[in-house]
C-alpha cells in the first residue's frame, strides 16, 4: 500500500467538505487515486515528488493542498519498468481565474532539472493562440529573470525557449503551422485550453513525437468553452466513463473541477442579491470548479463581479457559465435546444455513446427533406420517419472541398468513414453533383413508403430537370398526390416547426442516430424573434457554421403530420 501523505490529507478534505468538491473529484478518488495506492505494480517516487514541492515553492509560490495532490500522481511508475508513467494522460480542467499556468508551469519546470534526472526531456507548450502559449511560458521566464543570478547556473533562456545546462532539456512554447513541427522527441506535450480546438489536427502532430523519451505525458490543462463535439467533449466522454470504474487502459487521469448542476451557481448569491450585505456571500460551492478560491481573495471578488454581470448583461451568461463554473451553457434565447438534448437525440446512454437506433424502418412511412444553399458548398437530404412518437432522422450531406472557405470551417471531416462520421462524403469537384444527390435519394426511397419530398422552391429549380428525366411529379392543386412539395415561403415554416422541434427535443423524441455532422449543424442553428414576433432559423456565423443538415430535416418536418396515419391498402 502507497502512502503520500499529501494525497491522504486532500481526500480527508474532500471527505470533510463535500460541498466544496463536485462528483468528479469523489470518482477520481474512489476509483482511481485508491486503487493506484493498493497496486503492488506501482511504484511511488516520494523523495523526487517532495523535491518537485520544494522547488516549485522555493522558486515560484507556495502550491495549494490540491495542487499537491494532483503533482503527486505525476510520481506514479510501473514498478516493472520505472521509465513508464501511470498517468502518461493527464487532464486538469478548472475554472478560469484559478491559476492553470500558475499550477503547471512550475512543474514543468522542475521537470528539466537535474532533481529530476531526465536528459533531453523536451517540454512543448500548445496552444491555439501566441498570447496563451507565451502566458503559460512567461511563468518560467519571469521566474529566470527575476533570479537571473543564480539561475544562470542551471539554464539558458530566451523569449521562446529555456534550456537547462545540465540535462539540456527543452521548454518551449508552439503555435505556428502545426505541420512543421512532426517528429518532434517530447517528453511531455502541455495542452493550453483545450475547449478552444475544434479538431485534432495541431493534436495529433505534436502527439506524434511522444513514446522516444522515457517518462511520455500529454498533460492538458483548460476551462470548458463553447466549442462543442470537439477534442475536449471527447476527452470528458472518456473520463467519465474511467471515472465511473471502467478499465483505464489508456492511462487517463481527469482531474476535474466543474458546478454539478446550475441550481447550484444561483446558491451562494441569492440571499445578497435580497439584502445587498456581502456578509450574505457564501461561496462554498463554487469552489467546486474553482479550487483555489479559498486561496485566493482576489478570485472571489472577480466571482462575485462576473455573476453580477451576468444577471444585468445576458449575452454574459454563456461565456460565465461555460468559463466561471465549467458548466457549458447555449444561449437559451439563440439555442434550438442544449447541447444536453442534441447528445440524446445521438445516444441511448449519453455517458457510454450507445447510439440510438432505428429500429425496423424497412417499409415505413418516410418524408424526404433536402437543403442546400449552393452546390459549391453543403448540400444535405433526408429522410424522416415517426415511429411511437419519435422522430427518426437518417441524413446524408455532400461538401464540396472547393469552397473557399473549406479550410476554415472547424470540423473534422478527416475523420470521414469512422463511426458518428459516416453520413457525409466531400467532392473535389468544383461543384456538388446534383445528379448524386438525387440519385441517393432515389436508391433510398425503393426501402421506404415515401409521401413527400420536401424543399423550397429556389431549391427545386435547380434540380427541376433532373427531377423531371425521372418522372418525379409535383405536388398542385390539379396534382395533389404529386411527390415534390415545394416550400414557396421558407421564412414562414421555423414559425410553424420550431415549437414542435423544441418541445420533441426537450422530451427526448428525436432521434438522429450517431450522426457527427448532424449535431454539429443543430448546435450552429439559432432561433431568432423577426419582427413579425414569428421564429426563423438563422446561422450562428454565415460563412463557417454550416446547418444544411438541420434544415433539411426542418423542411421535412414541415409536412411531419403526412406520418401520422399509415394506409393499408387490401
Amino acid at each position: 500500500m502507497i502512502y503520500c501523505e499529501e494525497i491522504e490529507e486532500y481526500i480527508k478534505f474532500v471527505e470533510e467538505n463535500p460541498d466544496e468538491t463536485d462528483d468528479e473529484i469523489k470518482l477520481l478518488i474512489k476509483n482511481i487515486v485508491k486503487p493506484t495506492l493498493s497496486r503492488d505494480d506501482v511504484f511511488f517516487d516520494e523523495e523526487t515528488f517532495h523535491n518537485a514541492i520544494k522547488y516549485c515553492e522555493k522558486w515560484y509560490y507556495k502550491l495549494f493542498p490540491y495542487q499537491k495532490f494532483a503533482y503527486a500522481l505525476f510520481f506514479m511508475y510501473d514498478k516493472n519498468n520505472p521509465d513508464i508513467v501511470i498517468f502518461p494522460d493527464i487532464l486538469i480542467v478548472m475554472a478560469r481565474g484559478n491559476g492553470k499556468d500558475g499550477m503547471i508551469m512550475p512543474l514543468a519546470n522542475f521537470l528539466q532539472t537535474h532533481y529530476y534526472g531526465v536528459k533531453n526531456y523536451h517540454i512543448d507548450i500548445v496552444a491555439m493562440s501566441e498570447e496563451q502559449a507565451l502566458n503559460s511560458f512567461k511563468v518560467v521566464y519571469n521566474m529566470l529573470e527575476a533570479n537571473k543570478n543564480i539561475m544562470k547556473k542551471y539554464f539558458y533562456w530566451n523569449k521562446t525557449e529555456v534550456i537547462n545546462k545540465i540535462t539540456h532539456s527543452i521548454l518551449r512554447y508552439n503555435t505556428a503551422n502545426a505541420k512543421t513541427k512532426d517528429g518532434k522527441q517530447t517528453g511531455m506535450i502541455i495542452f493550453n485550453e483545450l475547449h478552444a480546438y475544434e479538431d485534432y489536427k495541431q493534436i495529433n502532430v505534436y502527439s506524434s513525437g511522444l513514446g522516444k523519451i522515457k517518462h511520455a505525458r500529454t498533460v492538458t490543462i483548460t476551462t470548458n468553452g463553447t466549442v462543442r463535439d470537439g477534442p475536449l467533449d471527447e476527452k470528458l466522454s472518456m473520463s467519465k466513463m474511467v471515472l465511473n470504474g471502467e478499465n483505464n487502459f489508456l492511462g487517463l487521469l481527469p482531474i476535474i473541477y466543474k458546478i454539478n448542476d446550475l441550481a447550484t451557481v444561483d446558491i451562494p448569491m441569492k440571499k445578497f442579491l435580497e439584502t445587498g450585505n456581502k456578509e450574505d456571500i457564501d461561496i462554498t460551492v463554487w469552489v467546486q470548479a474553482n479550487p483555489s478560491l479559498r486561496y485566493m481573495a482576489i478570485l472571489k471578488n472577480e466571482l462575485i463581479r462576473d455573476y453580477i454581470k451576468m444577471q444585468k448583461q445576458k449575452s454574459y451568461r454563456v461565456e460565465f457559465y461555460a468559463k466561471r463554473m465549467n458548466l457549458p451553457q447555449q444561449d437559451e434565447e439563440q439555442a434550438v435546444t442544449d447541447w444536453k438534448n442534441i447528445l440524446r437525440a445521438s445516444y441511448e446512454d449519453i455517458d457510454k455513446e450507445i447510439p440510438r437506433e432505428a429500429g425496423d424502418i424497412d417499409g415505413k412511412l418516410a418524408i424526404v427533406g433536402i437543403d442546400f444553399a449552393s452546390l459549391n458548398d453543403f448540400a444535405s437530404a433526408g429522410f424522416l420517419f415517426k415511429i411511437n412518437g419519435e422522430y427518426i432522422w437518417r441524413q446524408r450531406t455532400w461538401i464540396c472541398s472547393k469552397n473557399r472557405f473549406f479550410n476554415d470551417i472547424k470540423f473534422p471531416f478527416a475523420n470521414a468513414g469512422q463511426e458518428g462520421f459516416t453520413d457525409f462524403e466531400i467532392t473535389n469537384k468544383e461543384s456538388i453533383d446534383a445528379r448524386e444527390i438525387i440519385m441517393w435519394i432515389l436508391s433510398e426511397m425503393v426501402k421506404y413508403n415515401v409521401k413527400k419530398i420536401v424543399l423550397d422552391t429556389y431549391r427545386y429549380k435547380l434540380l427541376e430537370q433532373i427531377f423531371k428525366e425521372f418522372g418525379i411529379s409535383v405536388e398542385t392543386k390539379d396534382m395533389p398526390y404529386g411527390l415534390i412539395r415545394m416550400i414557396r415561403y421558407p421564412a414562414s415554416i421555423a414559425a410553424i416547426v420550431a415549437p414542435r422541434i423544441e418541445v420533441a427535443f426537450a422530451e427526448g423524441k428525436i432521434n438522429i442516430g450517431n450522426s457527427a455532422i448532424m449535431r454539429w449543424a443543430i448546435n450552429n442553428t439559432c432561433v431568432k424573434d423577426g419582427k413579425d414576433g414569428n421564429k426563423k432559423y438563422e446561422k450562428i456565423e454565415p460563412k463557417l457554421r454550416k446547418n444544411d443538415p438541420f434544415m433539411a430535416f426542418v423542411a421535412a418536418m414541415s409536412v411531419q403530420e403526412l406520418l401520422d396515419e399509415e394506409i393499408i391498402y387490401v
